[in-house]
Order: structure tokens, then sequence, then C-alpha cells
């Protein structure tokens, strides 16, 4: 009986790393339509009785300023470009800050999030945290830089039911994410930590000093010519 369950395990793991693979390898190419935290927060909505029109247009690379991508760089994953999907020294630092008590802190890169919103739920155990491994490991070894960065952007939340920089361009400051500004980006990846309680359109003094770093580290980073290296690393 062990035997039985045992193989029967280890086939199911098999074709659950068999068909992860072929779906992350075909988003590398193709729009994903949705991510599981939008149905996760459609079906808050219906469980609160408090309906939510969900915001999200699909925007290419070259149609989202490069102002933004920088400010999330600046403002979630500084070593976006030299990690493969995990920054241990962050992972260690949020470990001897847990420790010692307070707030959580967390230590996802850009990777791990998009690993997140687009496959997984929400939550803190183990099994959501090792399948969130494997999906950014995957992610990692098949995508670009420039692509993870790309789903990223048209994936996150940034405010109740507005997902992706069209959205939220739209949302907050009613132009395109194409046209979006210096400040508009930063004060966009700034609210990211917390975006159903932080506003980028009405920034309170927290979010508008949070902008304000975030504006100095992309100037730090080398502003938008940083984008020009992000893909000269290791990829097939």
């Amino acid at each position: 009986m062990l035997q039985f369950l045992f193989r029967r395990v280890v086939k199911v793991l098999l074709w659950f790393a068999a068909g992860s693979f072929v779906l992350v390898l075909a988003l590398r190419w193709v729009p994903p339509p949705g991510t599981a935290l939008m149905v996760e927060r459609k079906i808050e909505s219906w469980i609160d009785g408090q309906p939510i029109d969900l915001q999200r247009t699909w925007q290419p690379w070259e149609k989202i300023a490069d102002s933004l991508k920088v400010a999330v760089i600046a403002g979630e994953d500084q070593k976006f470009a030299e990690h493969w999907g995990f920054d241990v020294d962050a992972i260690q630092a949020a470990i001897l800050h847990n420790e010692r008590g307070g707030s959580i802190r967390g230590a996802s890169t850009l990777s791990q999030q998009v690993s997140k919103n687009l496959f997984l739920w929400s939550g803190r155990s183990y099994v959501r945290k090792a399948l969130e491994a494997w999906f950014t490991l995957l992610i990692e070894l098949l995508w670009s830089k420039e692509r993870i960065l790309e789903v990223y952007l048209n994936s996150v939340e940034w405010d109740e039911g507005v997902f992706g920089a069209q959205a939220a361009a739209q949302h907050h400051f009613r132009v395109n994410a194409s046209a979006l500004s210096t400040q508009q980006s930063s004060y966009l990846a700034a609210v990211l930590p917390n975006p159903r309680q932080w506003s980028a359109g009405r920034p309170g003094s927290y979010v508008s000093r949070r902008a304000g770093w975030i504006r100095q580290q992309m100037r730090q980073l080398g502003g938008e010519g940083y984008l020009a290296g992000l893909n000269h690393s290791r990829r097939f």
C-alpha cells in the first residue's frame, strides 16, 4: 500500500511539474488573460456581497512608460537584474527583523510577486511558499527579465480591483500608461506595499516621502538608461 501511494504521489508531482513547465513556457509569449489574485478578489466580493468591477487592460512593454519600469525596480527590487528570483540578503534581513517582533516584513522579489499574483492564493503557508518558489524558478528560467517586468506591470494591483499599469494610470491620473511622468510613476511605485490602503492619486505624507525616496533611487540606478542593460544577462 505504501509503495502504491508513493508511486501515485510521484506520478502526480511529475504531471504537475510538466504541466506547470508548459504553462509558464506558453506565457513567455502569450499575455495572461487574468491572474489568480483577480479571481480571489472577485470571490471575496461575492462572499462580502459587495460587487467589484475588475479593471485591467494588457499593455505591451513598449506602451508602458520607462519611468514606471524603473520606479518599480527602485522601490521593490533593486537587485532585479542580478538575482535568479530570490534576494538572499533581503530574506536574511527579513528573518532577523521578524524574529525581533513587531510588524512582519517580507522580502519578495518582483519574480516572486509575479509567481504569487499569477498562479497562487494569498497566505503564508509552507505549501504556498513552496509553490511560489517553484513557479519563481520556472519564470526565471523560461522568461527574460523584460518579460517578467512586463507581466508584473500588467498584473499588480494598484487599488481595489485596479490591476495593471494601464488601469492604474487611468484610475489615478487619467492618462495612459505610456504617458506617465516620473513623479506619477514614483507615486504608483510608492503605494505597492499596500495599494488597497494608500492612494497614488491622493498621496498622504508617508507615500509622498516614499515617492521622493524612490525618485532618488531611480537616479542612482541610472534613470531610464538602466533598462538598456536589463536583459544583458543569462537567458536562452
